[in-house]
């Protein structure tokens, strides 16, 4: 999979530009933009602050908090000139985006403290398109952006959103700019990066819906395997993502994870839920390695550290995992990430063995609702 994050930015300025010229005649100053607080000038100018920040904290690899900076206008700056200064600003975060590396992770607060090239460009975009939005709003103007850009959105940093009968529609829904028919109106909102939970030689890296899509077709999902990857169990729970996000129960955080190596930056593997905990905080995992890998213990320390991450949680009790009998290799992987045995059934070339661990206490002894 190709990264367009930079032409995507390029894009949306490209286009927010273009709304603001047929305006720039205006009083910016004595209209309030949409349903925000602020005008239309201190919303334009919003769009240059953010990304300017964006393109700090990534060029500047800032790992706790914003780079602290501001940008200002000189006296006298015109509509016109405020627009040049969006596009400079647009011109810098492209740059930066273009040239990071994709392991780069920089801060930024919601949800998990950092986010990738990607995810920054979907954040900026946004911001771009969404203020676009709410300027022409102010103003009385039809504003619609091409729909490859809400859709790159969409699909990187808001994964729980379920698709609706169009990209930009859809998100102007999920920010609370608009309504779709069968939902209700969105009052509070925030995007979601992709999780990276870290181990010790490795990275599990949050699989986005974009991602997702593209493993699924065959592609790699934007990541660079190891020769024989990815293997087909990672290809059908990318598929397993895109089915859960078109009903709209798709929690990220319980999804796909790839297995990334600290050392070269190759995808190893895969792993993550079969879908989000039950009702009594039950959840299955699954995992896969690509061949080359196997027997260096990359899967047992990856199971490890995406177990300790879920059961820290309030809302998972018992993690599950499925492995065959005559499956030594996977049973050990899950014995040594501390599951023990909960069910041995014999059922020939189907036999299997379901293993637990119990939320903050070890494991216990299995129960009639952990055998089923």
């Amino acid at each position: 999979m190709r990264d367009i994050s930079g032409e995507r930015v390029q894009q949306a300025v490209a286009s927010c530009a273009a709304l603001l010229r047929t305006v720039a005649d205006r009083d910016w100053t004595a209209v309030r933009a949409g349903r925000v607080e602020w005008d239309c000038h201190a919303t334009a100018f919003h769009i240059a602050e953010d990304l300017i920040a964006y393109a700090a904290n990534l060029a500047g690899r800032a790992q706790d908090d914003y780079v602290p900076f501001e940008i200002t206008l000189d006296d006298g700056t015109d509509n016109h000139g405020l627009i040049q200064v969006i596009e400079t600003t647009g011109a810098l975060f492209t740059a930066t985006i273009r040239t990071t590396p994709p392991e780069v992770r920089a801060f930024h607060p919601y949800p998990f403290r950092s986010a990738n090239r990607e995810g920054f460009a979907a954040m900026g975009i946004a911001e771009v398109l969404l203020h676009t939005h709410d300027i022409a709003e102010g103003f009385g103007v039809a504003y619609e952006p091409p729909a490859e850009l809400p859709e790159f959105v969409l699909t990187r940093i808001f994964p729980h959103v379920q698709p609706g009968p169009d990209h930009w529609r859809t998100l102007l829904w999920a920010t609370g700019r608009g309504d779709l028919p069968g939902r209700a109106p969105v009052t509070e909102w925030r995007w979601r990066n992709n999780l990276v939970i870290p181990a010790d030689r490795l990275t599990l890296q949050g699989v986005t819906p974009a991602a997702a899509a593209d493993l699924s077709a065959g592609g790699d999902g934007g990541f660079t395997w190891i020769v024989g990857g990815p293997y087909e169990g990672t290809r059908e729970a990318a598929g397993m993502v895109l089915k859960a996000r078109e009903a709209g129960v798709h929690r990220p955080e319980f999804g796909l994870f790839v297995l990334v190596r600290k050392e070269d930056g190759l995808a190893v593997g895969g792993m993550g839920f079969h879908g989000t905990p039950d009702e009594d905080g039950r959840a299955e995992v699954g995992y896969d390695l690509v061949e080359g890998a196997r027997g260096r213990g990359y899967a047992s320390e990856a199971l490890s550290a995406l177990s300790e991450w879920a059961v820290a949680r309030d809302d998972v009790q018992l993690l599950c995992a499925t492995v065959k009998a005559d499956n030594l290799p996977s049973q050990g992987v899950a014995a040594r990430a501390g599951y023990v045995r909960a069910v041995h059934e014999e059922q020939d070339m189907d036999e299997t063995l379901q293993l637990y661990i119990r939320s903050g206490a070890g494991p216990t002894r299995p129960t009639e609702h952990a055998q089923g």
